[in-house]
């Protein structure tokens, strides 16, 4: 089975964000994630990692995603990414994002900052000498796996849905994520009763992996004070990328936050 490198990567770097609200994640929080694509089970691997800021004279939270093929798929499909999401966690909003991806001989390296009282976002990209501004919709944004992440402190229930804002590269998509089902999930960490959440566009004309036909879906432990993300996936006509969460890490003891124990 041959591999293609545009829906691999959309997997692995990509999936919503939201209006200004706490954030549900803490500082020294890290997730592990195993990604299987189609047949290959262990196609590639996803690691977020929070960690407090201490650069900047306010309060700053930096999430890290890194993901990266693995064995056998690595061989026929080299890919590495890294995104770096900023954010004021005392508004819940998103400050900076850069995301970074090698793909091969391709590369991309881009960097947004985001003016909310302008209702812009400045975006530059490597190797072009002059940023270009793009209007802000209503809602905050994320990229799409913080913003799964992000569902964990929601309180939905089957049958509910919540709107969300996700930018992927330049385009801003205005999501709706409806909660779908109950469903039992197994993985390395134990057995959940996970909700199933899955984000449609219905504000706006489908476009991007939606026009294309494809869907997404996050499963969030409800059964767990933790309320961690345990799998999540995302399916196209030509196959389905899983992410199984194998491992993950507390906040620092001390976190007045703390979602969990």
């Amino acid at each position: 089975m041959r591999l293609r490198p545009a829906l691999l990567a959309l997997l692995m770097t990509s999936l919503p964000a939201l209006s200004a609200e706490v954030l549900a994640l803490r500082d020294g929080e890290k997730f592990t994630f195993k990604v299987s694509w189609a047949i290959l089970p262990g196609a590639g691997e996803i690691k977020i990692a929070v960690e407090n800021d201490p650069a900047f004279n306010e309060p700053r939270l930096r999430v890290v995603t890194t993901t990266a093929t693995r064995g056998f798929t690595r061989m026929v499909l080299a890919f590495d990414a890294r995104a770096e999401s900023l954010f004021d966690p005392g508004s819940g909003r998103l400050v900076s994002l850069r995301e970074w991806s090698q793909n091969r001989d391709k590369s991309n390296d881009h960097t947004v900052l985001f003016d909310y009282a302008k209702k812009e976002a400045l975006y530059t990209r490597a190797g072009v000498p002059a940023p270009r501004t793009l209007a802000l919709p209503p809602g905050d944004p994320m990229d799409l796996i913080t913003q799964l992440v992000q569902t964990r402190g929601w309180n939905l229930k089957p049958g509910e849905k919540r709107d969300a804002l996700v930018l992927f590269d330049d385009d801003f998509y205005e999501l709706t994520i409806h909660a779908a089902r109950l469903e039992t999930v197994k993985s390395a960490l134990g057995t959940f009763q996970a909700l199933v959440l899955e984000p449609r566009m219905e504000k706006t004309a489908p476009k991007g992996m939606f026009k294309r036909g494809a869907s997404a879906r996050v499963w969030i432990a409800q059964d767990d004070p933790r309320r961690l993300p345990v799998k999540f996936e995302v399916e196209f006509k030509v196959g389905r990328g899983v992410a199984t969460l194998t491992h993950y890490e507390p906040p620092k003891a001390g976190d007045a936050k703390n979602p969990g124990p």
